[in-house]
């Protein structure tokens, strides 16, 4: 499986730890940047990484903000991205469950022991293909897909 990650000057130092956690347990891991605490725009980031998504170059995108918000609106904004800002485990389990989610996005002030556990619930779940499920994300794929986003 290949993550790709993102982050802003206040998602720098958690981004690192999730990197070598991830790389530990034998995750392929793609830094889109920043590469510092020097400030920076997130938007640039978070593009950068829905890009990759999008384009299924990754797995799974995890994005990383001061407060995760920001981040996670830019990487929605690149079409075909389900980005959800998480703060919990039930968030991060129901995100991949019911939506399908291709990114996610944490807070840099976040624990990291928290935020390790939303990675490995999200790692471990799969999506429930239930037809409830996939028509709302489809009314989501013909708005992109109609409007041109």
């Amino acid at each position: 499986m290949k993550i790709g990650l993102a982050s802003d000057h206040r998602g720098y130092k958690l981004k690192t730890k999730i990197e070598n956690y991830l790389k530990k347990r034998g995750f392929d891991v793609i830094d889109f940047g920043t590469t510092s605490t020097s400030s920076v725009d997130y938007p640039n980031f978070g593009i950068l990484l829905g890009e990759a998504a999008s384009n299924k170059e990754i797995d799974l995108g995890i994005a990383i903000c001061g407060t995760g918000i920001g981040i996670s609106i830019a990487c929605n904004k690149v079409k075909g991205v389900r980005c959800a800002k998480i703060s919990n485990v039930k968030e991060g389990k129901l995100s991949i469950m019911h939506n399908n989610a291709n990114v996610i996005a944490l807070s840099g002030s976040m624990p990291t022991f928290r935020a390790y556990d939303i990675i490995d619930v999200v790692l471990k779940t799969k999506y429930i293909e239930e037809e409830r499920h996939q028509r709302r994300i489809d009314l989501i794929t013909e708005y992109e897909q109609k409007n041109k986003k």
